[in-house]
């Protein structure tokens, strides 16, 4: 699919398969993520814009790259998404991080937004929406019409793992988002379980299953 990257780096790869297996319990489950979240960050800030700046090295002086404009924002989609979005941060701890409230309805599989609340200035930052499983594409989709109505512009997309289902519904809203992924699994079950998929993130990732 258009603008769809799977990261598909060898230790992200085995440290996913350890993810899936059930007996893994939360504390190397959440540990797991804060070791990918950081590499699938690396590869979408890979075509980020850089200036050069005047440096003085111990040796002499140089023209040395820097990140270019407004400091970007990474979203996590609450809850699930706060595990990942901690982990980036440890490597880009200049960025924003906004928190966008939505849950999906266990019966409507709909989403439904409960909190919201962003920096300023979202139209001239890299807005980078984070959320470790894009299942129907409900919620990832209701939170970037959020994110494009409060002027977001550069928009991308970060989850662990998507369903064929969720990357059609995302792309076809928004065909310009970039989004990637640790690996593009079947298909949705029944109740809208990614499969093989590795359960409910949220519930390994606190806990709470």
């Amino acid at each position: 699919m258009k603008n769809v990257f799977v990261v598909d780096h060898p230790l992200v790869q085995h440290k996913l398969s350890l993810m899936r297996r059930k007996e893994t319990p939360s504390s190397e489950f959440r540990r797991l993520l804060r070791e990918v979240a950081p590499l699938l960050l690396y590869e979408a800030m890979r075509d980020s814009d850089v200036e050069f700046r005047d440096i003085e090295t111990p040796v002499t002086t140089m023209q040395a790259p820097f990140l270019a404009g407004k400091k970007p924002c990474i979203v996590p989609v609450l809850r699930a998404g706060l595990g990942f979005a901690d982990a980036m941060v440890d490597i880009a701890p200049f960025v924003r991080v906004g928190h966008l409230g939505v849950y999906r309805d266990p019966e409507t599989h709909q989403a439904v937004e409960y909190f919201y609340k962003m920096p300023p200035d979202m139209g001239s930052r890299l807005v980078i929406l984070v959320d470790p499983m894009l299942a129907t594409g409900n919620s990832a989709t209701a939170a970037l019409t959020r994110l494009t109505e409060k002027g977001a512009v550069r928009l991308k997309l970060i989850c662990l793992l998507a369903s064929p289902e969720g990357l059609r519904k995302v792309g076809e809203a928004f065909p310009d988002v970039a989004i990637y992924t640790g690996a593009v699994d079947r298909g949705l079950t029944d109740h809208a379980y990614i499969t093989p998929g590795l359960g409910d993130a949220g519930d390994r990732l606190f806990g709470t299953a």
